[in-house]
């Protein structure tokens, strides 16, 4: 949250399903346009991808599953950071078992079939966010926010300074303030 408020709100990839309860996911993206059910530029990007990368994948929002158990089993081998995925992933339980952080559009039994269409490092939008290569991926329960590898270290003093703030809040409730008088809101309500 810290950082989507460092971020004026921007940033946010909406309606993907977080697979891995409890894992944060952090690293910087990989990007990976595929066909529905495609799996082989997936695949492929785990073979590219350096350790801590997360592989963020276009896959047209629908199933049938780019990613499962196996694609996971690889990714671990190469140590990387998580995945993110416009389309559709399979084989929940033992990805949830092996921890690895996983966000998708929705969930399948059904695998797709490798079929070698798509690219790897290319520019591509998911839930309304602009995703490049390099660009800086944060995701929790809450969600999943991006920061652009440009902007990384002003949005990081950014969600700081947002941390910072929280924590004296807090700290003024706990001393038996309100929520609306530590922070003056009826200052800022219109007369």
């Amino acid at each position: 949250p810290n950082l989507s408020d460092a971020m004026h709100r921007a940033g946010e990839i909406k309606g993907l399903v977080k697979i891995t309860p409890g894992v944060k996911l952090v690293g910087q993206a990989l990007t990976v346009r595929s066909y529905p059910g495609d799996w082989a530029k997936p695949v492929e990007a785990i073979d590219k991808a350096k350790k801590g990368e997360v592989i963020v994948i276009d896959a047209g929002e629908i199933g049938p599953a780019v990613w499962g158990e196996l694609a996971t089993h690889s990714a671990i081998q190469k140590r990387l950071g998580g995945v993110v995925i416009d389309g559709a992933i399979r084989d929940v339980p033992e990805i949830v078992t092996l921890k690895f952080p996983a966000y998708a559009r929705l969930i399948t039994p059904t695998a797709g079939e490798p079929r070698g269409f798509g690219e790897i490092g290319i520019p591509i939008r998911i839930g309304g966010v602009s995703i490049f290569t390099g660009d800086w991926l944060v995701g929790d329960e809450d969600g999943i926010v991006v920061i652009p590898q440009k902007k990384a270290v002003e949005i990081a003093n950014r969600a700081m300074d947002v941390l910072e703030r929280e924590n004296r809040i807090r700290e003024e409730i706990l001393e038996g303030g309100t929520l609306s008088s530590v922070t003056e809101l009826l200052r800022w309500e219109k007369e």
